[in-house]
């Protein structure tokens, strides 16, 4: 471990090895290769000739496959301290390992052939890990709704208690923000397009000379290239680079994932405070250094450090696309290089988290209903006004009535620190003839949440679990927390 120089806290504390390897220097300069060797494939099999005579000949191509992995990144270093260029530092280095193929590595391509096409190689995997590992967070999720579907519990709106409803419903809300996200990654995956082979501007001029202005192979070389990588197709015009607004749009998504996740951490913190869910706490888990009793959400509140983060990060590419100038400008590799690194880092690990939150959450149901049964009184009182009216009482001096007694239960609670005493107090006004066992048959939790579980059971049924069941392969990711 280099305890001498900075370490980025997304490698060392957050992320995953597994999005570590598609942001890695040998996924990179691989693909590189694989991409060189797909254009030399492509432009052989196109008839590239030289006075009658093949350009690229199959032991050049088997030349190249043979060093794709065994990276010189010692002579690629070296030569790029001379050159200042890392393209061409790795074609020389390519060449070095490859000296039959050494002539016609990276021919009548520009750096972005390699570069944007390798960026949009690696952003297409990392929102497929991405994807899968939004889908688990989701389908934890769904099966923690279901079980708490039926479990009552005081529903806020502005952090005021409102009417109720259930633990499983409000689960519900943390799942559609995250499939609304689904949807978003869905769409932008399916999206991706490769540059393809577009020359220094993006006119093709290099390839129009190679191929003498053969305009069939011309039309052909860039689907060639980009079937050859997986992709069904390239974007049909270019500058030097493909638009930059693509980053924008992956970044928006990876902004949209995290906002969701912070909604989600902010809830169950408060929760926490309410000590009525909490997230996993292991058993040697040191909660303060001061105070030995504390459980602090600190998972939670990294989601929610690590999702500011994400979401700030999506400026940069927005930026980015903005100030480009024509065909082209360098001003966007910098920090291109960061902004999207990082932003795909620290959202994996934000999600490792909500999968490791989601998956161990407790649920203190007998605090939930010792709170509901708190306010419930105050939320019982309609229903008692118009049982009240049915049997005769009038309408407009029961309302008078009921709130008088309100804001005195309420002085009691807030002022002597007293219990809810408003069924009491009810029982014993003569405006309502109502004893206090008539009242306390109002005081069944479940009776007001509504549709809550039916909710939870339709909107598991037809939205979430046809997804979870078209994506049954992906589940079972078991995250790993380093801190």
């Amino acid at each position: 471990m280099n305890t001498d120089r900075y370490i980025s806290p997304l490698s060392e504390r957050y992320s995953s090895k597994e999005m570590q390897y598609i942001f890695s220097q040998d996924k990179k300069f691989t693909t590189w290769r694989k991409l060189w060797i797909a254009l030399a494939e492509t432009e052989k099999e196109l008839g590239l000739e030289q006075d009658g005579k093949p350009v690229i000949t199959d032991e050049m191509i088997e030349e190249m496959k043979a060093h794709v992995s065994d990276i010189n990144y010692d002579v690629a270093r070296q030569r790029e301290k001379q050159v200042r260029h890392d393209v061409m530092s790795h074609v020389y280095a390519y060449g070095q390992q490859c000296p039959k193929a050494a002539g016609i590595i990276h021919l009548g391509a520009t750096s972005c052939y390699v570069g944007d096409n390798t960026d949009m190689i690696v952003m297409r995997e990392g929102l497929e890990l991405v994807r899968k590992k939004l889908l688990n967070v989701i389908n934890i999720l769904a099966g923690f709704a279901d079980e708490y579907k039926n479990v009552p519990t005081l529903a806020f709106t502005h952090f005021q208690p409102a009417q109720p409803t259930t633990v499983g419903k409000r689960a519900t809300l943390w799942i559609n923000e995250f499939m609304i996200d689904l949807e978003d990654i869905d769409y932008v995956i399916g999206s991706l397009k490769l540059l393809g082979c577009k020359g220094t501007t993006g006119t093709q001029a290099s390839f129009k000379e190679l191929f003498d202005n053969d305009r069939d192979k011309l039309d052909r070389l860039d689907d060639m290239i980009a079937a050859k990588m997986g992709f069904k197709d390239c974007y049909p015009v270019s500058g030097q680079t493909y638009s930059r607004k693509i980053d924008t749009r992956v970044l928006n998504v990876l902004a949209g994932i995290a906002a969701s996740a912070h909604k989600m951490s902010n809830d169950i913190r408060l929760l926490q405070h309410l000590k009525e869910v909490e997230e996993p706490f292991e058993k040697d888990q040191i909660g303060s250094s001061a105070m030995a009793y504390k459980r602090n959400p600190m998972r939670s509140e990294r989601i929610a450090s690590l999702s500011r983060y994400v979401m700030i990060d999506a400026l940069n590419p927005a930026i980015t696309s903005a100030v480009q100038w024509f065909e082209r400008t360098l001003d966007d590799s910098a920090n291109k290089r960061l902004a999207v690194a990082e932003g795909f880092l620290a959202l994996d690990g934000i999600l490792d988290l909500c999968i490791n939150v989601t998956n161990g959450l407790v649920v203190n149901t007998k605090v939930i209903d010792k709170h509901i049964r708190s306010e419930l009184p105050f939320m019982v009182t309609e229903n008692i006004m118009m049982d009240a009216v049915k049997a005769g009482g009038n309408r407009q001096e029961l309302h008078e009535a009921i709130r008088r007694l309100s804001v005195e239960a309420g002085k009691h609670i807030k002022q002597d620190g007293a219990d809810n005493d408003l069924l009491e107090l009810i029982a014993a006004s003569d405006d309502f003839n109502l004893t206090i066992d008539e009242l306390n048959g109002y005081m069944n939790p479940a009776d007001y949440t509504g549709r809550s579980a039916d909710q939870v059971d339709n909107y598991l049924e037809q939205y979430v679990r046809p997804v979870i069941e078209a994506n049954k392969d992906l589940l079972g990711v078991e995250a790993q927390i380093l801190v």
